[in-house]
């Protein structure tokens, strides 16, 4: 079983390696100080099980988490943590990956056999939220110039189907990712509207839908100069959202 360790703490992670080398069939691939290094490393050495901290400096645990459960094949998470005692209360021991420091060799090498991606619900009493928002991203992550890249969704103003990929445009500019606007849509649908078959748009950065002189319709952003088409099939459901936004 190939075993990836995240953990902003060097001594956190020194000790899970001991720990780790003490389990047969366990092999170290390799160590993540943060989420977007976890990410990154998983990506190039395609674990079977994360041991990673929820509290981390960027994006925390939880956060890593939701971005790994996008990938084809995820891995499993084991969580490790010195807080957060009151949501590791609403798990079942036997279903869910948590390990609460100092992380001991006998829970250590149960939590691996019974190793499982996380569920809805169990990111939902994670994060405090429920089940409906557990598992969208507060962050988009892009891979440019050779690293990965982290775009907040509240900065975006639109995903765009662009061939094999996506572009998403934020107020940085804009990037290219491998999702699919399918998935995109279902994971923040509150937040996003589809205005084509090829577009969603982020209804809180919309000013409003105007027409120009043949009667075609298109949405004007509150920040940007960019001006998008709306087609017919979706022009009842986007004024509806913008009246209700």
């Amino acid at each position: 079983m190939k075993v990836l360790i995240v953990d902003d703490e060097a001594p956190a992670r020194q000790r899970l390696r001991r720990l780790v080398d003490e389990l047969d069939d366990c092999e170290i691939v390799a160590e993540a100080a943060d989420g977007i290094q976890a990410i990154e490393l998983t990506q190039a050495h395609d674990p079977d099980v994360l041991l990673m901290d929820i509290r981390m400096p960027g994006i925390d645990g939880v956060e890593t988490a939701r971005h790994l459960a996008t990938l084809e094949k995820p891995p499993a998470v084991i969580f490790t943590t010195a807080y957060d005692e009151y949501a590791i209360d609403a798990f079942d021991a036997q279903a869910v990956g948590y390990l609460m420091k100092p992380v001991r060799l006998e829970r250590l090498a149960r939590a691996m056999r019974h190793a499982s991606r996380l569920t809805r619900a169990q990111l939902s009493a994670l994060s405090g939220e429920d089940e409906d928002t557990a598992e969208r991203r507060t962050h988009i992550c892009a891979r440019t110039a050779g690293r990965l890249e982290l775009i907040p969704v509240a900065d975006i103003y639109y995903f765009q189907a662009d061939q094999k990929y996506t572009t998403v445009r934020h107020q940085d500019g804009e990037v290219l990712i491998d999702e699919s606007l399918k998935n995109l849509e279902y994971e923040f649908a509150p937040d996003f509207v589809r205005i084509h078959r090829g577009t969603l748009v982020a209804v809180a950065h919309l000013q409003s839908i105007e027409r120009d002189a043949d009667g075609k319709q298109f949405v004007v952003f509150r920040d940007s100069d960019d001006r998008l088409a709306v087609s017919r099939r979706h022009a009842a459901a986007l004024k509806r959202r913008l009246r209700g936004s």
